[in-house]
């Protein structure tokens, strides 16, 4: 992860934001989790910034996306009690992937929030998409 990929990243959700008539905060962290790259659309939920960079840090932390975890954290799930405090749990966040085989590791991720979840998906997986073209 660096920071002209990362900026080609968050450039790749906002088109996809524009496309998708949504207001959006966009982070790529690294693989420890950690900010590299943030942007906020004009007109944009006061609570997105937090919430982008928490998915983000979820995708990393937990090696999946996060629209995987509301099923897994509901009660009886398997991760329940989870959401809370720097974990976010419902869709929007996408851990990047690098190697193969065993080799393979989370080695960044992507945290969209500002639209519906449906929204910030398809803006995190085109985030991604660069990422996977690279």
């Amino acid at each position: 992860m660096n920071l002209e990929l990362a900026l080609r990243m968050t450039e790749a959700a906002l088109k996809q934001a524009f496309r998708e008539g949504a207001s959006i905060s966009v982070a790529v962290v690294d693989e420890g989790g950690n900010l590299v790259s943030f942007q906020r659309m004009d007109g944009a939920e006061i609570s997105g910034p937090v919430l982008a960079q928490g998915k983000a840090y979820t995708s990393v932390a937990l090696r999946r996306p996060t629209s995987d975890l509301p099923a897994l954290t509901a009660p009886g799930g398997e991760l329940s009690g989870l959401a809370g405090g720097r974990f976010v749990c419902f869709g929007g966040g996408v851990p990047l992937w690098s190697g193969y085989g065993e080799e393979e590791r989370v080695v960044g991720g992507i945290g969209v929030s500002g639209g519906t979840v449906t929204q910030d998906v398809a803006c995190a997986e085109a985030a991604a998409s660069v990422w996977s073209a690279r």
